[in-house]
Formats: structure tokens, C-alpha cells, sequence
């Protein structure tokens, strides 16, 4: 299985799980596509584009549940990075982990986590 991963504020993502479906952040919205990251990217992307925000949480979720609607594409140093064009069904999300800051201001990603 393919674990990807996206960062959003925990009440985003309680209000996704009340519609049973997740849209993205306001920048997701804006750019047109749901930001993912693989296990070796995301914790450059969250000191990337969530340094310093608390209120996180971190949602692991199977890639193969998101069909065509997932794209890898060219990013940061042309890595390929996935991207959502649609909606996250909440039961393609595997797990969620609140993703709190670190004394250093850094977040603290779950122990368990690669």
C-alpha cells in the first residue's frame, strides 16, 4: 500500500469528517489541487509551509483509494509530489495524528512515523 500524506488544521478536517469528504485547505482551493507528500517529503513540507502553526494534524492516506484523480507532479527541485484534483473521500484516510509544535518550534511528527 501507498501512504501519502497531507497536514491541515484540525478543524478542517473535523468538518470533513462531518461531510464525509475533505476539499482542501484555502491554499489546496487556490492552487487548484489537495498538497500531498510522500513519507520522505513531508516533514520538509510542514517547516516548508506550516512552520510555527499549532492546531495541526497529520492525515495518512491510502493513495490507491484516489484513483485517477491523484497526479504526481513536478515540484520543489522537480520532485514529483502528489496532487489531489478532487475532493478526499474521508474513508481513503487512514490514520490522524495531531501534529504539535516542539519546544524548538518545531512539529513533532507520531513516533511511529518513518
Amino acid at each position: 500500500m501507498s501512504v501519502i500524506y497531507h497536514i491541515c488544521r484540525r478543524e478542517e478536517w473535523e468538518a470533513a469528517e462531518r461531510a464525509g469528504r475533505y476539499a482542501g485547505s484555502s491554499q489546496d482551493k487556490a492552487d487548484g489541487f489537495i498538497h500531498f507528500s510522500d513519507a520522505t517529503q513531508v516533514k520538509a513540507s510542514a517547516a516548508k509551509h506550516r512552520a510555527g502553526q499549532s492546531g495541526l494534524v497529520l492525515l495518512a492516506v491510502d493513495a490507491a483509494r484516489l484513483g485517477p484523480a491523484l497526479k504526481w507532479e513536478a515540484s520543489r527541485g522537480g520532485a514529483l509530489f502528489p496532487h489531489l484534483y478532487g475532493a478526499l473521500p474521508v474513508e481513503a484516510v487512514l490514520s490522524v495524528h495531531d501534529l504539535p509544535l516542539g519546544r524548538d518550534g518545531a512539529h513533532v511528527f507520531p513516533k511511529d512515523f518513518s
